[in-house]
């Protein structure tokens, strides 16, 4: 495991104490679950990506038409 240091805002760092000891995890493990969430989400979000990148755009308009014809709005 690494050593970092982090700079949090003072409502963080006090939120995240209490969060500690209501848990009783330490607040490096929370904040590195918190992180893999979002990480993990990014991940995720760019594989769905890379998957249709190659699929056609839709312009807002039309894409506004598409909705308003299956009358979705």
């Amino acid at each position: 495991m690494s050593k970092a240091t982090l700079y949090l805002d003072d409502s963080v760092h006090q939120a995240l104490r209490i969060k500690s000891a209501e848990t009783r995890q330490s607040m490096s493990d929370l904040v590195n679950d918190a992180l893999k969430a979002v990480l993990i989400e990014d991940f995720e979000d760019l594989s769905d990506w890379k998957k249709r990148r190659k699929e056609k755009t839709v312009g807002y308009e039309e894409f506004l038409a598409q909705l308003k014809t299956d009358r979705t709005i």
